[in-house]
């Protein structure tokens, strides 16, 4: 009988790529995978995938209370499933995940989507740092197998633990790819409207400029950041576009003219960081205005395929902005280089290891 795995988030599941590549990759290796998140209010019905999906209702849909309904809740779930082993994806779920696992004598794994006690949400909070410290420091060394986004937060868990920690880099899959002819140089950002995302500097750049911004995902600043566009008079420039499923995201990313990756160096999880968007923009020929974060950096340098900036100026990114605007030659080299990394930048080439982790694991 194949070998059965759960894998434990919080969020919703249609707009989880990483999740979706990871169990489907298993899946077709010939795990039984199951991926278990939560319902929301505004939650589009289930994708069908090749593997199993479930969600858990909570009254509570934020905060701490969230935290620990949600928990109560998984923890039971778990309780009464068959399976082999359960993957914790970052530190929210860690705790049932590692209960029932010990209970049940099953394989646990922690896969670190972030550098969770070190995101800006929860720095700006040291008592609620200081918690998932300690939930970090007493479940991590007892899961069987590790693996996070990247190489530089795996160096961090291997100084502080001990433990070999393995880097699944949050490529995306490879995709057809069509040379299409921009109807419009229009800017694009996906991913979570949360703080620290440098949206704040990226609308005040759009000031007095004719950008047309798109932004795609929903967050905690969300209102925030339509309040400031709107007392900038932006509302035709910068448009809210919530989220969509990654199939929609993909044909809309090829449509823009420039991805945009920002983040505040205000956290060690953000310093660290290598982002899925940076992949998603390659893959669909984009050039991007990037961070000059390590990760991004050393994977930029030998074939440059987006602009690096030093801060979060408004006028250093609208410098990056109008240089990949106004400068064909330089745009088309990047564009060039993006795709000639299509095919080397894949999740089929990155998923070869994930799959190899796992048997070991069970052998």
């Amino acid at each position: 009988m194949s070998k059965r795995i759960i894998f434990c988030v919080t969020n919703d599941l249609n707009t989880d790529q990483r999740m979706i590549r990871i169990c489907t990759s298993l899946q077709d290796a010939g795990y039984a995978t199951t991926l278990v998140g939560r319902q929301l209010q505004d939650s589009l019905p289930l994708k069908e995938r090749t593997f199993k999906q479930v969600r858990l209702n909570c009254f509570f849909t934020k905060g701490k209370f969230f935290y620990l309904e949600y928990n109560i809740r998984l923890l039971f779930w778990l309780i009464f499933q068959a399976t082999d082993a359960i993957c914790a994806i970052d530190l929210d779920t860690i705790v049932p995940a590692s209960i029932v696992a010990k209970w049940k004598n099953k394989k646990l794994i922690y896969d670190a989507h972030e550098y969770f006690p070190y995101v800006p949400e929860v720095i700006e909070r040291p008592f609620t740092q200081k918690m998932w410290r300690w939930v970090e420091k007493t479940f991590l060394p007892k899961c069987d197998l590790v693996y996070t986004v990247s190489g530089s937060i795996a160096k961090e868990f291997e100084k502080h633990y001990g433990k070999k920690v393995y880097t699944i880099r949050n490529v995306s899959f490879e995709r057809e790819w069509t040379d299409i002819v921009k109807q419009e140089k229009h800017l694009i950002y996906q991913g979570a409207l949360n703080t620290g995302r440098g949206l704040e500097q990226l609308i005040e750049a759009c000031n007095g400029k004719d950008y047309v911004l798109h932004l795609y995902g929903d967050g905690d600043v969300k209102q925030e950041l339509q309040a400031m566009v709107s007392s900038f008079g932006l509302e035709k420039q910068v448009l809210f576009k919530g989220k969509i499923s990654p199939d929609e995201l993909w044909k809309e990313t090829q449509q823009a003219y420039i991805g945009i990756n920002l983040a505040e160096n205000k956290s060690l999880s953000y310093w660290l960081s290598l982002s899925n968007k940076l992949f998603d923009y390659i893959q669909a020929g984009v050039p991007q205005v990037m961070m000059n974060f390590p990760e991004f950096v050393a994977l930029n340098e030998p074939s440059a395929f987006g602009v690096v900036i030093e801060d979060l100026k408004p006028e250093t990114i609208q410098h990056a902005i109008d240089s990949l605007l106004n400068n064909a030659n330089l745009y088309n080299q990047l564009r060039n280089n993006c795709v000639a990394l299509r095919k080397e930048l894949t999740w089929e080439n990155e998923s070869v290891k994930l799959v190899q982790y796992y048997h070991e694991l069970f052998k």
